[in-house]
């Protein structure tokens, strides 16, 4: 159990091994599981087809975060079409058809996965911001605050300390303008859930069955830094919710 996260602790030493903290050690872990999985190595050739230090355009970067059911999906494409801009979501198309094999790896390969997809997608990103405004459903926040909540057992309070280097944004990953935390009540999530009638996925459903885990996957979104999350309550109506954002977003940002 990650009591306090020592930078020397077994729990921090842990947890940063299931976190790649850089593009480079997502490569070495890719590296080690290619003769096994081909298509960590299709990932791989992929990775380098991006540019190292990949840079923003002119037009604002909006990443939408938050649990299954907070309305993400109808938002995003309700600011995208309102913002006329470009919407791309993680992991990127390109990779998605991998998630169910990756998804079955140990905990360092999964988000060896994810990670890779981040610094795939921010090409995607790097690219359509010198276009449009991009909206973006989910980006780095999400596999972090999965990796720690998952690698962390017990409560709340066993999380690493906040400021903590585990919620520092890579270095090395094009940084978004803004970042918007979408939450909802739990009860109101279920309800939202029961109607959509899909597939439940591992995390999904553990979130469901372990109250615990939902409060550390919400409370790790919040502790995240640059950049930090800004919490948007998604519970209203759809057409309140958007209007909220955009406010939030004209407020924030100048373009």
């Amino acid at each position: 159990m990650l009591r306090s996260c020592a930078p020397g602790s077994p729990g921090h030493r842990r947890l940063r091994r299931a976190l790649p903290p850089a593009a480079s050690a997502v490569r070495a872990r890719l590296r080690e599981c290619a003769p096994r999985i081909p298509e960590a190595g299709a990932l791989l050739d992929l990775l380098g087809k991006c540019p190292e230090h990949q840079k923003k355009g002119g037009f604002p970067v909006v990443v939408f975060e938050g649990l299954d059911a907070t309305g993400k999906t109808t938002l995003t494409q309700s600011v995208k079409d309102t913002l006329n801009g470009v919407l791309l979501r993680s992991p990127p198309a390109c990779i998605s058809q991998w998630r169910t094999i990756f998804d079955e790896e140990p905990a360092p390969i999964r988000r060896a996965f994810y990670a890779a997809g981040n610094y795939i997608l921010a090409s995607e990103i790097a690219k359509a911001s010198t276009q449009a405004p991009v909206i973006v459903d989910r980006y780095w926040h999400s596999t972090a605050a999965y990796t720690i909540a998952t690698e962390t057992d017990g409560r709340v309070q066993d999380l690493p300390p906040a400021q903590d280097e585990v919620y520092q944004w890579p270095e090395d990953l094009l940084r978004p303008d803004l970042v918007l935390l979408l939450t909802v009540d739990p009860e109101e999530r279920v309800r939202r859930l029961q109607r959509r009638g899909l597939e439940k996925t591992k995390e999904e459903a553990e979130l469901e069955a372990n109250s615990s885990f939902r409060q550390r996957v919400e409370e790790s979104y919040r502790r995240m830094l640059n950049p930090a999350c800004q919490e948007v309550d998604a519970s209203p109506c759809k057409e309140e919710v958007l209007k909220t954002v955009l406010e939030v977003i004209r407020k924030q940002i100048a373009w």
